[in-house]
């Protein structure tokens, strides 16, 4: 609760001390009665039969005295500052009603005024630290309701689609928030506090609520994806004696494997890695089949290495004629070499081969439309047309270049430029 210091004094200056001589404000009758002077009246406040009347008056005022040292004490407090004014004033006020009819002999009057100058000396404290109480309350609750309606917000979500880790984490934050805020904070009234700690209360329900169907539901899925991958990974174990003629099969379940679903991570892990062995094994077998067909096949890839290397040679001959015929013996010897293992090697070898094959190919197919008689009929007619136009063209450039005309000299060696660029790309 905020503190407001007491102000050090409504009240100017201390009275002095009040008297508590007792001949002056007391009196002891014959029977013991011991009285005290108020104002012009006398009141009993006690019996000290079995003492002098000085014992007894002096023990009535020790009384007295007791009371004036609590007040000076609080004086004390409220000038020297540090202290709550509502609490000294509670302490003043609870002061005064014991001095009120007190059993004690002194002024005791004089302590009542002094009582009550100084409870009304902190009332301008009291007061600013009851507002600033209020103002702190205020803020307090605003923060409460703060994180109520964050707690709230997470609830009105669709948790069906949430990252339950994050929300978890969130919720445990505000939860953490509400436990400080409640510990170090000031205290709510009893009502307030109540209602919203009820609905932070609900908000959490309903999050722990779908928590718990959530995982619930996963448990559930995560068995059943268990059991089917459990029965595929000794589908998978069976297939071991089939060995290389397994892997097909183990392909399929492999595929069966991605449909299934999570397990959980750790049942996941474990499962996997007996399928993967499994597998493992199958393909292991499968690897040791292609070692032992490629070294059987070492022989066969160095005589079509060597076919390789004689075909080169199409390239290199001129002659279209005697190059297919060379190109075509290398090919019978390819084919009476025999299949090749592993396929890959083969592809290979395959695909260098086939180069060759397109290169001499491109050269027939230019040839072919080169000395094609029909391609050739066109374009020998093609070229007796631009020997006619270069013809023209150049009896019309010298006339130009005759008369002097730039113009007609710059279109005529444009386009006899451009026809002898035509003609030559003919071949003529």
């Amino acid at each position: 609760m905020p503190r407001v210091t007491a102000a050090p004094a409504a009240a100017p200056t201390v009275p002095a001390p009040v008297s508590s001589d007792a001949s002056e404000w007391g009196r002891v009758a014959e029977d013991g009665t011991v009285e005290v002077r108020e104002g012009d009246d006398w009141r009993p406040v006690g019996q000290y039969p079995d003492g002098t009347p000085d014992e007894a008056l002096a023990y009535y005022a020790r009384k007295f005295d007791d009371f004036a040292v609590k007040l000076g004490t609080l004086e004390t407090r409220a000038q020297g500052g540090g202290s709550s004014a509502s609490d000294l004033t509670k302490q003043a006020k609870h002061l005064l009603d014991e001095v009120t009819g007190a059993a004690a002999v002194g002024d005791l009057a004089g302590l009542r005024t002094r009582i009550e100058t100084l409870i009304s000396s902190l009332s301008e404290a009291a007061a600013k630290e009851a507002e600033a109480t209020k103002e702190a309350l205020d803020a307090a609750i605003a923060e409460r309701t703060v994180i109520v309606e964050k707690a709230e917000a997470i609830a009105g979500r669709d948790l069906a689609k949430v990252q339950w880790k994050q929300v978890t984490v969130e919720m445990t934050e505000l939860f953490d928030a509400w436990q400080t805020h409640q510990q170090n904070g000031p205290r709510l009234p009893k009502s307030t506090a109540q209602q919203l700690w009820k609905r932070f209360r609900d908000a959490r329900s309903t999050v722990d609520k779908a928590r718990r169907a959530f995982f619930s539901e996963l448990d559930d899925v995560h068995r059943a994806a268990r059991d089917v991958k459990s029965r595929l990974v000794e589908r998978a174990e069976a297939l071991a004696p089939r060995g290389i003629d397994g892997i097909p099969a183990y392909r399929t379940l492999l595929d069966e494997w991605k449909a299934a679903g999570r397990a959980g991570r750790k049942a996941d892990d474990a499962l996997w890695a007996r399928f993967k062995a499994a597998g493992d094994a199958l393909y292991a077998a499968r690897a040791e089949q292609a070692a032992a067909e490629e070294a059987d096949s070492a022989p066969r890839i160095e005589a079509r290495e060597a076919l390789l290397e004689e075909a080169k040679a199409v390239a290199d001959e001129p002659n279209l004629k005697r190059a297919r015929q060379l190109l075509t013996r290398i090919q019978r010897q390819w084919d009476e070499v025999g299949r090749i293992f592993p396929r890959e090697k083969e592809r290979a070898l395959d695909d260098r081969m086939r180069s060759i094959e397109q290169a001499l190919k491109s050269r027939e197919d230019v040839d072919w439309k080169k000395n094609n008689p029909e391609t050739k009929a066109r374009a020998n007619d093609m070229s007796s047309q631009l020997l006619e136009a270069i013809e023209k063209l150049e009896q019309e450039l010298a006339a130009a270049e005759k008369a002097g005309d730039k113009k007609a000299v710059k279109e005529a060696t444009e386009a006899l430029a451009a026809r002898r660029a035509w003609l030559s790309a003919l071949g003529a």
